[in-house]
């Protein structure tokens, strides 16, 4: 690997994570309302999609401002009450409408990545 490299890929992977995590965040949603932290854990386990607390939550914030997702507080038997964030309608056709293009999107991607293409000369 050559100098500058990682800070390259880090770069990518940081895109891409902005990309998708929107929506990430909407599926974990799916089958039930979900506390930030609880989010932030999920994601975390994710790998490619841990992210941090100044992240998350501005991006809950923007999505119930969206009307993507609401909110109501649920006492905790392990601490404060708990925020939790659950999908709207327009958040679950939100997500439906990902689930939707993402399979073209995310073939057309690797075919870039993959297939030689005349444009850059790497073809005979």
């Amino acid at each position: 690997m050559e100098p500058g490299d990682a800070a390259k890929m880090a770069r990518a992977a940081t895109q891409l994570r902005r990309g998708v995590l929107e929506y990430c965040v909407l599926a974990l949603m799916r089958d039930r309302p979900r506390y930030g932290v609880e989010l932030l854990q999920a994601l975390g386990e994710s790998g490619a999609l841990a992210t941090s607390q100044g992240t998350v939550y501005p991006l809950l914030s923007r999505l119930r401002r969206d009307d993507l997702v609401t909110t109501t507080w649920q006492e905790s038997a392990s601490g404060p009450p708990r925020r939790y964030y659950a999908l709207t309608d327009s958040g679950r056709a939100a997500l439906d409408e990902f689930a939707r293009v993402w399979p073209e999107f995310r073939d057309t991607v690797d075919a870039f990545l993959t297939i030689p293409h005349p444009s850059t000369g790497d073809l005979a």
